[in-house]
């Protein structure tokens, strides 16, 4: 006796010309969809109800866990940090510090070079680091105050492998000369998708456009842009005296 599957049932279904086939179709694609027509102010009412139940759960576990947790793993950490989206992912023998009031997503991966010693990732105070952002750690990178990082950047303090193919399918650590610090000055400001590589500084409230590849070091209050990033224009800057500079 043939025995039919549920796909070769519904494929059967699906191609049938004979009235009885079609009008199995028309109901097995009504179940299927199911759409109940609840008056407008029902429709509102469940999606605030929605709302107020996604929101109080990612709260409480933020506060509660994520938060918590993540401070456990950092060696500081300062007041008012804001994790959204979940716990960073952490991999090799990173050591973290942070600031005060730093906002940073749970979409983003920390990592350190396995075959460095002691390697640190210092953030400062009031600094965000976006969606899906990469920081691997070779000696060290410094974030100091009030850096913005976007979605999807990425600092390379090391690149995980040599430039030797013969080492790189033995499994060797990097060169030496691929991993080093990544320091980002006061007030600067990253843009999505930014890559930035091992030795570089950028300078005190410069912003690097989208998409950029930072090789070389950036100075003081300027925008770069480019593959790789160059200077291409200045920024008129001032002082206030909470800022403190």
């Amino acid at each position: 006796m043939k025995v039919f599957t549920i796909n070769q049932c519904k494929q059967k279904l699906k191609t049938s010309q004979t009235p009885f086939g079609k009008k199995l179709f028309a109901i097995a694609k009504a179940l299927r969809v199911c759409d109940i027509r609840f008056p407008h102010g029902i429709n509102r009412a469940l999606y605030s109800g929605y709302v107020l139940v996604r929101n109080s759960v990612h709260f409480l576990t933020r506060v509660l866990f994520y938060t918590p947790a993540f401070r456990g793993y950092c060696s500081q950490s300062g007041k008012s940090l804001y994790l959204y989206g979940g716990i960073p992912f952490i991999s090799g023998p990173l050591s973290i510090s942070l600031g005060d009031d730093c906002r940073i997503s749970g979409h983003t991966t920390f990592s350190a070079s396995a075959h460095v010693s002691d390697p640190q990732l210092t953030i400062g105070s009031n600094v965000g680091i976006g969606w899906q952002t990469t920081i691997a750690v070779g000696t060290k990178v410094v974030i100091e105050d009030n850096v913005r990082i976007a979605g999807k950047a990425n600092l390379f303090g090391y690149s995980g492998h040599p430039l030797d193919a013969t080492k790189r399918a033995q499994g060797k650590p990097d060169d030496i000369s691929q991993i080093g610090d990544i320091i980002l000055k006061k007030d600067c400001w990253l843009g999505t998708n930014c890559i930035v590589k091992a030795g570089v500084s950028i300078g005190k409230g410069a912003v690097i456009a989208s998409g950029s590849v930072v090789t070389t070091d950036i100075p003081d209050y300027v925008v770069a842009a480019g593959v790789p990033a160059k200077v291409i224009k200045h920024i008129a800057h001032t002082y206030s005296t909470k800022q403190g500079a």
